[in-house]
């Protein structure tokens, strides 16, 4: 980039984060931008210490603002730092992640000299903690049999290309008056159902596999199982919640996986057998080659386990999502303050 760029306004989703929160902070304020730069926390009511450090940061550096964000749900937080940003382009970013010195100009760069309506990089996705099956979780998080055409988390190489949705994008602040802001019913999901509108209406996605930032995932077979089975279900829910189709094709696979194995049971031997033996045919192949990508034999004996829980830990929280959708059911389903989505 060169010469000064436009004035940027990165904006932070962020409940009870204390652990990352200071590390995401600082990997904005020390990239290489060339342009004014602000940082707007939207803080969901914090109640483990984050509060407290983001108020501590505010008052050291004046590009640093908190806001409340009483929803306690992402879509509010980004409505509410979108609204109290002043920057030309706004870039979203994750209180889980870490972007290099260069994350920043290069998305500008991306959003400016294309054209493009979003512009963003892809992730490379770490453990929030060590454990027994960190790595592995990490290893199906990046992997096309755990997360099928999820470009952003499977890519890390090759030139700019067209995509439904990237990590940490970037836009210009007149698509929010020309497509609207995101939706506020959506606790998940609510980054896909915008993509969707902003290219319903000619706008363009461009991803670059070659930015690259770091995402912490949760690493823990239970965290693991729980949070996959919440995104299912806001794989579902959306359909009752926006006016367009809200998710991608491969949103709703595990959804067909789970349902197609329970109904598998029901049949006649060899059918009741054929879903599951396909599955794991398809399962241990897809370990096999983990195993020998990251040259470990473990991987060997923990994959299976952890693709399984991905698939089947999403598929069943999308059949609770149809549920849901086809009788609402009072004081069930996510609470108010998730504070992330995962596409």
């Amino acid at each position: 980039m060169s010469g000064p760029g436009p004035f940027v306004s990165v904006i932070v989703p962020c409940r009870n984060e204390f652990s990352f929160i200071g590390g995401c902070l600082d990997s904005i304020l020390t990239s290489d931008y060339p342009g004014p730069l602000e940082v707007i926390v939207a803080d969901g009511m914090s109640s483990d210490g984050t509060r407290e450090l983001l108020q501590s940061r505010a008052s050291r550096d004046p590009r640093v603002r908190v806001i409340d964000n009483p929803e306690r749900a992402t879509p509010s937080a980004m409505n509410c730092a979108i609204a109290a940003s002043r920057g030309e382009v706004i870039l979203r970013f994750d209180a889980h992640a870490a972007m290099p010195a260069d994350y920043l100009r290069r998305c500008v760069q991306l959003l400016l000299g294309s054209g493009a309506d979003n512009a963003g990089g892809s992730i490379r996705t770490r453990a929030q903690t060590r454990g027994l099956f960190a790595e592995t979780v990490a290893a199906a998080l990046s992997s096309r049999f755990g997360v099928g055409n999820s470009s952003f988390r499977t890519l890390s190489a090759g030139g700019p290309r067209r995509a439904d949705t990237v990590f940490g994008g970037c836009w210009r602040r007149e698509i929010f008056s020309r497509i609207g802001s995101f939706n506020e019913k959506l606790s998940r999901g609510q980054d896909m159902e915008f993509n969707l509108r902003l290219r319903r209406s000619g706008g363009v996605i461009l991803l670059d596999p070659s930015i690259v930032c770091d995402y912490y995932a949760r690493t823990d077979l239970g965290s693991f199982w729980r949070h996959n089975f919440r995104n299912g279900e806001w794989a579902i829910r959306p359909f009752a919640l926006s006016d367009i189709v809200p998710v991608r094709p491969r949103h709703l696979v595990p959804a067909v996986f789970v349902a197609a194995l329970a109904m598998s049971f029901v049949l006649p031997f060899p059918w009741s057998i054929a879903v599951a033996s396909a599955y794991g045919a398809a399962n241990f192949a897809a370990s096999i080659h983990e195993a020998w990508a990251a040259r470990k034999a473990k991987y060997l004996l923990l994959m299976p386990l952890v693709f399984a829980s991905l698939h089947v830990a999403y598929g069943l929280g999308s059949l609770w999502g149809c549920i849901r959708c086809c009788f609402p059911i009072s004081g069930l389903g996510m609470p108010k303050h998730a504070s992330r989505t995962e596409s």
